[in-house]
């Protein structure tokens, strides 16, 4: 099971690369491709360095990968530009291109599974009401940040970031991208709480039999080291010559 996961792992991660450097081929706008995809560029750091002592769910990882499908989508075309967004937008009538907040749905979404995760295996919270409370604090507090970064983006690029703005004339985007943000965050502890939890015993128990093996072999062998020992003074005490003064 766990060789499969692993190739299963290798062969997701072989995909995201090639799928992000096609994205960036030829994207509508470079800059703002680097700024949207940056992302996924630490998240691979963060998740190759971390994955013997701290492996992820499959699901989590599932999770991130599409949420990586999402963010090379918006900058290869500019979140204004996804065809996927226009689709959506004429279905449902809307003004505007909405794939951003499909963006700011899954940075709600993921996070908040991520966060869920770290906390439970962790154990750092106690109570299901209190862990939900805390997820989703973590979540608006990532969305929040996110938004300052826009903010500073376009206070050091002005009008030449629009595109990576995607704001679409909309005054109110700043608080409408947080509550999508929250309502990802929702769906996501609503939806797949549960299976998370089934996933995160599944590999806390799998870890311990790998380690399993390797305590009771340590014991037999502090076990026969000990006896070992016990035989050896034993045998110098046999061997040892008995003192005494001549009578």
């Amino acid at each position: 099971m766990q060789a499969h996961r692993s190739t299963f792992l290798v062969l997701a991660l072989a995909l995201l690369l090639a799928l992000l450097v096609l994205s960036g081929a030829r994207p509508y706008d470079r800059a703002t491709w680097a700024m949207e995809v940056f992302p996924i560029f630490i998240a691979v750091a963060v998740l190759l360095t971390t994955y013997k002592r701290f492996p992820l769910t499959t699901l989590l990882y599932v999770c991130i990968f599409l949420h990586a499908l999402v963010l090379m989508l918006g900058g290869a075309y500019t979140y204004a530009r996804v065809p996927l967004g226009f689709q959506i937008a004429d279905y449902f009538d809307l003004a505007r291109n909405p794939y951003d907040k499909v963006g700011h749905f899954f940075q709600g979404f993921v996070p908040a599974l991520v966060a869920r995760e770290i906390l439970v295996r962790g154990a750092y919270v106690v109570g299901r009401k209190m862990l939900v409370f805390n997820v989703i604090c973590i979540v608006l507090a990532i969305s929040a940040c996110y938004e300052f970064l826009e903010w500073g983006a376009a206070l050091l690029m002005g009008q030449g970031a629009d595109e990576f703005l995607g704001t679409q004339g909309d005054p109110w985007d700043t608080q409408s991208d947080m509550f999508f943000a929250l309502i990802g965050a929702v769906c996501a502890l609503l939806l797949l709480a549960g299976e998370q939890d089934r996933q995160i015993r599944r590999l806390t128990s799998a870890a311990r039999r790998e380690t399993a093996p390797d305590v009771s072999a340590s014991t037999g062998r502090r076990h026969r080291s000990g006896e070992t020992l016990g035989k050896l003074a034993s045998g110098e005490q046999r061997r040892r010559p008995e003192t005494g003064s001549d009578p």
